[in-house]
Parts: structure tokens; sequence; C-alpha cells
């Protein structure tokens, strides 16, 4: 059941409300003036507020602004018999969600209100989804090798700097990428991940750059490109080294210019992303190879960042192990599986050639296939080494 908080002088108007409300099954509280309002606010939680703008003590207003700077922010619909477009316009600016004159319309009223709710769910889901996200995207670990990482994660992601993530597959590249973009000054804007490998060659162009209706036999319709997609935000290029040399040096071009042509197209787009890439494989071997361009590596390469194979920091596998037992036990909506210190020891010795996205696979089997807590006997029988 939503709870609605009524802040509005007239007595009349707030038992008006309460009763139509209390009717479409909200659970309803008042208050009478605007600071009494802004305490039960401290005090409790509220998914919507329908507030007076002129009223004693303090407006309206002043109680919006206030609580727009509370951790918990509900939704605010303001109602007035003195409103005015201007001040519409100042309480939306504000973060109300809408403004609704006096005596207000029952039909607009209950359609606001649903909306506002609807509102309040997305927010407050995306939220959790977010803290989810973040929680999965977590980098683990305390051994010297990933602290490097994560320091110069620290220094690098507030610049606009590129980068050029490198390491075995299977390591956590792309997550190195994420947390670049979450630290970065473009984290409220989008993150764009291309997979350079498994785009085909003859593709990968409209892919990046986009496309123009008719530029080839199947482009139907204009197409717009990663880099567009990324417009303001953050372009991940993996696997890089896979890329055609015909596109690296349109990619080179995007790259010093600021600026994409759409495939079939013959006008200039300006594009402000950042650019990270990543690769398992060594670039100045690949251009000794004639492979990739030296000049587009020099582009990429401001900063180098390392990702270590798991075979480096053995001492993070415990760690490991903890969050993908946790993680797998929320997937699987069952209680989380405990594993002993002599299987924790086994597993350390592995050589771990897929690194941490086979570590991962291998816990999760122990969970499928192992006993309640994960034994040696375990280990050594469903595990491959």
């Amino acid at each position: 059941m939503s709870k609605i908080l009524i802040i509005d002088d007239e007595k009349v108007i707030r038992a008006t409300l309460k009763e139509i409300l209390e009717y479409e099954n909200y659970k309803i509280s008042e208050a009478q003036d605007g600071e009494e309002g802004l305490k039960m606010l401290q005090e409790e939680d509220f998914d919507l507020v329908l507030c007076d703008i002129k009223m004693p003590k303090m407006d309206g207003l002043e109680v919006l602004e206030h609580a727009s700077q509370m951790d918990k922010q509900p939704q605010f619909i303001m109602i007035s018999a003195h409103g005015s477009i201007e001040t519409a316009v100042e309480a939306t600016k504000k973060g109300a969600f809408d403004f609704v004159p006096k005596p207000p319309d029952l039909n607009r009223l209950l359609l606001t209100v649903r909306n506002a709710l609807d509102k309040k769910n997305l927010v407050s889901e995306t939220k959790v989804l977010k803290k989810k996200l973040s929680k999965k995207l977590d980098m683990v670990g305390e051994s010297p090798a990933i602290l490097q990482v994560k320091d110069t994660i620290e220094k690098v992601a507030p610049t606009d700097a590129r980068v050029l993530i490198t390491g075995p597959n299977g390591t956590g590249k792309e997550l190195v990428a994420h947390w670049l973009h979450k630290k970065s000054n473009r984290s409220n804007e989008p993150f764009i991940a291309v997979n350079c490998a498994a785009i085909p060659a003859e593709l990968i162009e409209s892919e990046l750059f986009g496309h123009e209706k008719g530029s080839f036999t199947s482009a139907v319709k204009q197409r717009v490109g990663k880099f567009e997609q990324a417009s303001s935000g953050t372009l991940f290029l993996d696997e890089i080294g896979d890329m055609s040399l015909s596109a690296q040096s349109k990619v080179l071009r995007a790259l010093q210019e600021h600026k994409i042509t759409r495939v079939g197209g013959d006008k200039d787009i300006k594009v402000d992303v950042r650019v990270l890439a990543a690769t398992n494989k060594d670039l100045k071997k690949e251009i000794e190879d004639g492979n990739f361009r030296e000049d587009l590596y020099h582009r990429l390469s401001v900063i180098l960042i390392q990702v270590p194979a798991l075979k480096d920091r053995k001492e993070d596998i415990p760690l490991l192990i903890e969050k993908f037992l946790d993680d797998i036990a929320k997937e699987y909506g069952t209680a989380q599986k405990d594993i002993s210190p002599e299987a924790t020891k086994e597993l350390q010795k592995f050589p771990w050639t897929g690194n941490i996205r086979e570590l991962r696979n291998v816990v999760e089997r122990l969970v499928i296939l192992g006993e309640k807590t994960i034994s040696l006997d375990d280990v050594k029988k469903y595990a491959d080494y």
C-alpha cells in the first residue's frame, strides 16, 4: 500500500483529499503546515507528497527544496489556489512531479497520483538494479597486482585519457572498463561496449559508424552507429586487435578529428566520446606483422592497464570464491553454500588458464553437484584438473 502525505493548512482540503485517496486504497497521513510536514518526512518514509504552496511557517516550495536534499526522496505534487505558470515552472525545476490547481479535478488528480507513484516505483527499481549491477561489477581482490590496477583506475578515471587494457581472456578487462566509466565525469552518460571479434569484418564499420539507407544491399533504413550512441559517454572497443585495417583507419580519424562519417554518407558528424580499448593480443607484435596500425596503437595507449592473470594473484581466490558463492545463491534463490578451507586451498593450486571466468564456472558446478558444505572430495571429483 503506497503511503501519501498531505500537507495543507486547510482542514477541509486535507479531509477531502484523504477521503478520495483512502477510497483508492492509499495509506494517508496529514500535516497542517510546512514545518510539521517536513518533520514527518524526516521521520517516516512516504511514496508521495501532496503539498500546498501557500502555507504559514514554511511554504510548499521550501518543503520541496528541503525534501530534495534528503536520502529518501518521495515524489511531490504541488497544489495551490494561487497558482500561475511561473509557480508551476519553479516547482518543476525544484523537482516536483506535477502542479495541480485548487480545487483539483478528481480524475486529473487521481491520474497524476498514479503516474507519480509509477515514477517513484521506477526510480526505486532503477536504484536497486544499479546497486545489484554495481555489486556484480565489484573488483574483488587485495593482492598487490589487483591493488595496482585499482590505484591506476582511481587516478585515470576522472580524466578523458584513452586507456588500452591488456591481459589474457577471462581476467576482467571489461570490468576495468566499467570502473573507468563509473568513476569518470561521464558516469551518467552511456557506456557502449563493442566486441570487435564478434562482428564480421564487412559489418564492423557499419556497427561503429552507422550507415545511410541504401548504402549497401541490406541497408533498408538509416542506422546510428556505436560512436554516436556513446555520445558524451564512453565507448569500449573490446578485442580491438581483431579489427580490420580499414576500420582501424576510420577509428583513427575519429580519435584525431572527433568526427565520423556513416557508411554511404558524405556528412561529417561530430562525436564527443571517451574511447577505451582492450585486447588479449600483443599489439606490438601485431604491428610488426602488419595487422595493426602503429599510429592507432599510440592513440589508444595513452594509459596502459595490464590486468593480471588469476595465476598471478592466487591470494585473491578465496575472496573470489566467496563472492561467487553469494552471487550464485542469489541467482538460484537458494541458501548460500559454504566451502571448506581444504577445498579452497585445493582450488588455489589450479593453473586457471581460463582465469576468473573459469573459476566462476567451477564454483557454480561445485554448488550444483557438491554437498551442503563443498568439500575437498567435491573439488577432486567435480573440478576438471
